[in-house]
Order: C-alpha cells, then sequence, then structure tokens
C-alpha cells in the first residue's frame, strides 16, 4: 500500500524549532520529487517547499526561505522539514507530497504535479 505519513507537528511557542518527518511506504522516495504544503483554517493549500528529482535542489515559498530546511534520508525512505524561527503565521496543517514524474523548480508549487499525499501534521505556534 502507497502511503506517506506525516509526523513531528506540535503546540511550540514563537521563535522555537520542529521538524517535520514524512516517511513513505510501499514505495521509494529517492527518485521522486517531494513537496511540502500547508493549509491554515479558512485558507487555501499553500507551498512551502520542494526537492527538485531534476537538479537535486531544494527550494523555498519566500514566507519560509531562510527559516525551513528540506532534506532527504533515502536509507529512511523518509524527508523532513526543518523549520525554525516559527512565527504565529506559520500555523497551519503540514502537509507532504510525493511526483513520481519530473519535479522542476517552476512546477513545485502546482498541488496536480504531485501524485501522492500525506494526511497531514498540524503545527501550531502561540506568541
Amino acid at each position: 500500500q502507497v502511503q506517506l505519513v506525516e509526523s513531528g507537528g506540535g503546540l511550540v511557542q514563537a521563535g522555537d524549532s520542529l521538524r517535520l518527518s514524512c516517511a513513505a511506504s510501499g514505495f521509494t522516495l529517492n527518485y521522486f520529487g517531494i513537496g511540502w504544503f500547508r493549509q491554515a483554517p479558512g485558507k487555501e493549500r499553500e507551498w512551502v517547499s520542494c526537492i527538485s528529482n531534476i537538479d537535486g535542489r531544494t527550494y523555498f515559498a519566500d514566507s519560509v526561505k531562510g527559516r525551513f530546511i528540506a532534506s532527504r534520508d533515502n536509507a529512511k525512505n523518509t524527508v523532513y522539514l526543518q523549520m525554525s524561527g516559527l512565527k504565529p503565521e506559520d500555523k497551519a496543517n503540514y502537509f507532504c507530497a510525493a511526483d513520481k514524474g519530473h519535479l522542476p523548480r517552476s512546477d513545485c508549487p502546482d498541488p496536480r504535479e504531485y501524485d501522492y499525499w500525506g494526511q497531514g501534521t498540524q503545527v501550531n505556534v502561540r506568541d
């Protein structure tokens, strides 16, 4: 069964850090493009970051650039989103997604590019 499972969310203070994990089962993440998205209540889903399987680089939305780091551990079949300097506006449900095709930077923000999605993990940040 193909599955992505996020974990690591929680309640933190502004300025704190969290590391989200996204573990894959039923397929190997190595060659997939990876995206991270978030959705706050009453708002549209927002692209946060991606790991391109074209150039291997990571890309970030302006709102998180310099504060978030995306990475993958192929041996663990897991990807990570390290978040630091968290702000109240980062509060959202965070989702990882995997694209079995080519994922260039230009396609990263488009949710339609992704084939598999996790169920999300909630991040709450208080002042």
